[in-house]
């Protein structure tokens, strides 16, 4: 193929909730190291690149991409819409993917698919996710742009969470943007029921659970064999069970147009 693909890899030792979460142990590896060896396994081979920030807590991210394998770009610490855009300038990207670090049970298998439709619809769109609506669940999230849909959004947004978040302003902007959505096949909807993200110490410890269960009966192990194995052992779902359908999005209800009070779960006592 030859438009140069780029997943960047948004991570940061300075997680409020979970200082140093992508640092974490997992079988012996940190679990960057682990998600990493997961988008490795895509199909389409893309180039894959840790984005981090310029504060000295990070050093261990570059490091640490050394130690894998991977590039690095390090740029702001708060506009991360802007570190995404500059990264992707450095590696000359086409197609530019945006895969949270918080996201170390992301099965490759979605990210090929999100990609052939992309491809399968070349030309005819500028952004495609399957977040909106999402539909997998949570921690399989996969947002690919084209790399002039990715500098306009540099360019003209503004607000705090779209740098932030990186692409709420292309959501936001239909009408500057050909937008695109990718579902689950299965017509099922585990987007507030199963969480497979990071963010809290109970996540961590049923990301453990899973890699513990799957890892060494299968590496490249899917989201079906993720569920499969919680219908098993239902006790594992419970880990994290409270924070399901916990996401970013409850804290700017009032700012986003595209997303409903449905898409995410309040909790209270934080």
């Amino acid at each position: 193929m030859s438009q140069k693909i780029l997943i960047v890899v948004q991570a940061r030792m300075s997680s409020g909730r979970l200082p140093g979460k992508v640092m974490l142990p997992l079988l012996g590896k940190s679990l960057l190291a682990r998600m990493i060896e997961r988008l490795q396994m895509s199909k389409y081979q893309p180039e894959i690149m840790i984005a981090t920030s310029v504060n000295p807590d990070d050093d261990i991210l570059e490091k640490e991409a050394k130690h894998i394998g991977v590039a690095c770009f390090r740029g702001s610490l708060n506009n991360l819409l802007e570190r995404h855009y500059l990264a992707a300038i450095r590696y000359g990207a086409d197609i530019v993917l945006k895969i949270p670090s918080d996201c170390p049970l992301i099965d490759p298998r979605i990210v090929d698919h999100v990609l052939d439709f992309f491809f399968k619809n070349e030309g005819k769109y500028d952004y495609i996710s399957n977040l909106h609506p999402a539909t997998w669940p949570d921690g399989n999230d996969v947002e690919v742009m084209t790399m002039y849909c990715l500098e306009q959004t540099c360019r003209l947004a503004t607000r705090a969470l779209e740098l932030e978040h990186t692409t709420p302003y292309i959501w936001e902007n239909p009408d500057q943007f050909r937008i695109g959505n990718v579902v689950w096949a299965t017509g099922k909807d585990y987007s507030m029921s199963h969480r497979f993200t990071i963010d809290y110490q109970e996540d961590y410890e049923f990301i453990k659970r899973v890699y513990e269960q799957l890892y060494f009966k299968k590496g490249c192990f899917s989201c079906e064999d993720i569920i499969d194995l919680l219908i098993q052992k239902p006790d594992i779902q419970q880990i994290n069970a409270e924070y399901a359908g916990v996401n970013w999005y409850r804290h700017h209800l009032d700012e986003l147009s595209t997303i409903s009070a449905r898409q995410t779960k309040i909790i209270h006592a934080q």
